[in-house]
Formats: structure tokens, sequence, C-alpha cells
């Protein structure tokens, strides 16, 4: 009871301040989200993600080992591939010698250390920009996990560490695990998009990726943003086909969401802290309306404090450098 009980006696300075710290970040928390594409010494800047650029593989090894060198041990790759190579069956996904396939072999040629997520999803490979093989207006849920699957023993076989299905599919996680235990990649794990929402914070990424969808949009594979009870279904289906981390996609609109998960179920929860919410705090910081790293900061410890053990985030090198600053 005030007097007795003063709560700012644990905030008069900094050193206590840090000293009562509940939760903290660290570059090892982070996933760093790369994007690369064909070609030789050339990077490209993504116009609406300022500051985040699409790399050749040559330049790509670069990157990585830089993330790498600030404390950052986990990437999530995902390829810019060229529009000839798009169908409507994801051939080029689970060709041997494709984009994704050979940066998957030359980062843990290069730095082997690096943990090596890899996006499972057709959109990037899709002439519809569609997560699946499309009839018509119809998005095909069967067929499609055939070839996600095939597509993850692929990077498997290229030696990634632990594929992220981020399609939403009915069924994917379970056909996935199955194809990866038959063919003897028992190691190689699964990371999956158990919450991915029909959000309209992902336009930026669909720039860095050409894979806007072409008609239509994703609701009737990406969850309604006004449901939970759903979300947590989806995660509990995920973790019994064989997921072994969860995530909750988007971010910051979605933290509750996060820590419903992190409290009922005892896989690792990652969040994505996604492409529009990046290119919102650059465009406010820009203006002068927002502080930069401290806006940042503030949104990446909030989480942690949700419960995620993981954070994809295209802030993660940046948050990295301040971290090790400290």
């Amino acid at each position: 009871m005030f007097p007795e009980n003063r709560n700012r006696r644990l905030r008069k300075n900094s050193a206590i301040r840090a000293m009562a710290q509940e939760n903290r970040l660290h570059p090892s928390d982070f996933i760093v989200p790369l994007f690369f594409m064909e070609g030789e010494n050339k990077k490209e800047e993504i116009a609406s993600m300022p500051g985040y650029f699409r790399y050749t593989l040559d330049l790509l090894v670069g990157e990585v080992k830089e993330c790498y060198n600030l404390g950052i041990r986990s990437a999530l790759l995902f390829a810019k591939v060229d529009d000839s190579l798009k169908d409507n069956e994801g051939k080029e996904a689970i060709n041997p010698n494709g984009l994704m396939q050979r940066a998957i072999k030359k980062l843990k040629a290069e730095v082997p250390n690096m943990y090596l997520m890899s996006d499972i999803a057709l959109d990037p490979y899709s002439i519809n920009g569609h997560d699946g093989i499309v009839d018509g207006q119809e998005i095909l849920n069967d067929e499609t996990i055939e070839v996600l699957a095939e597509m993850a023993l692929s990077h498997a076989q290229a030696g990634v560490d632990m594929v992220a299905p981020s399609d939403m599919m009915d069924g994917r996680i379970g056909a996935i695990r199955e194809k990866l235990e038959n063919e003897g990649y028992t190691d190689v794990g699964i990371m999956s998009y158990s919450v991915k929402y029909a959000s309209s914070f992902y336009g930026p990424f669909r720039d860095a990726l050409d894979s806007a969808p072409g008609f239509g949009d994703k609701k009737t594979y990406q969850m309604n943003p006004a449901n939970s009870s759903e979300a947590m279904a989806e995660v509990d289906n995920d973790i019994d086909e064989g997921a072994d981390i969860v995530m909750v996609k988007p971010g910051m609109p979605y933290l509750d969401m996060v820590k419903q998960i992190s409290k009922q179920f005892d896989v690792p929860v990652s969040v994505y802290q996604v492409s529009g919410e990046y290119a919102m705090i650059k465009a406010a910081s820009e203006k002068g309306w927002l502080d930069h790293d401290n806006t940042m900061m503030e949104s990446l410890i909030g989480f942690k404090r949700a419960g995620a053990k993981l954070i994809a985030s295209y802030f993660a090198k940046e948050a990295s450098k301040l971290l090790n600053n400290e």
C-alpha cells in the first residue's frame, strides 16, 4: 500500500531499471529474412522496404557472414526466381539445381554454422502468385501438398537445417514430415507458419519476390484476422503432424496470439515482424514522426514479453548492432 510501496523506486535510474528488467533481447533471438536472385555482384534495394536488399549469391554469402558475426544464428531464405521459370505446378521449386537449392549449398559450404531455414510455398514459383496449384479460381489443397513435400525434400538434400512451410495448406506439415522421415532426413526440422493471417501488412514482401496474387486474394487459405480459437486449432494440428516450432504472422497486430500459444503449448513460438511493420516504422522515422531506434527496439521487446522465443524481423541486423554496443 502507498506510501510504503512505491513502484517508482525500481525506475529511479538506469542501473536499477536494468536490474529489474523482466525481458531482454539478444542477437541470437533473431531470424534474419534474406532475399536473393540470379546474377553476380549485384544487390537491389527493395523500394517499399528502405534499406533492405535482394542479393546475388556471391554477395549473399558476405551478408550472412556479417549477420553471423553480429551474433545472429539463423537466416530464413527467400528466392526471387525469373518469370520465365514460373508455372502452375511448381516445377522450379523442386529443381535440384534451382536458385534456392544452390543458395543452401553455397551458404552451408561457406558459413556452415549459420542455421538455415528455407521458405516452403509455391507463390514465388507460380504464374498466378498463389501458394498452391490453381484450377480455375480454386487453390487446390491436396495436389499442392504433394509438391510442397517434394520441395522440402529437395531443400533437405541441399543441406538446409529447417524447412518453413508458409503456405497454410491443410495437412502439409504431416506430408512434409512423412517425406523427410521416409527419405532419412530425420534431423531436418519444421518451423510451421501455423497462424498466418490474411493480412494487409504483406505488401512490401510481395514486391520483394514479385509474388502478389494474380487474381483474388489469399483468404481461402490464410486465416481470418478476426479469429483466435481457430488459430489454436491450427497450432494443435501442426504439432500433432510434426512441427518443431510454430509461428505467428504478422507480429505486432497479433501479440495476443503469441501470448495464448506460448502459454498453452510446449513447443517454441516464433513470430514474424513482417514487411509492412518494418516499412511503417521506416516511413514514420524518415518523416521525423518516430524515433527509429527506440521504436524498433520497443516493437521487438514486445514480442519477447508476449512469449516469442524467436523473432523473424527485417530489423535483425540493425537491432543486433545496437545490442552489441550496449
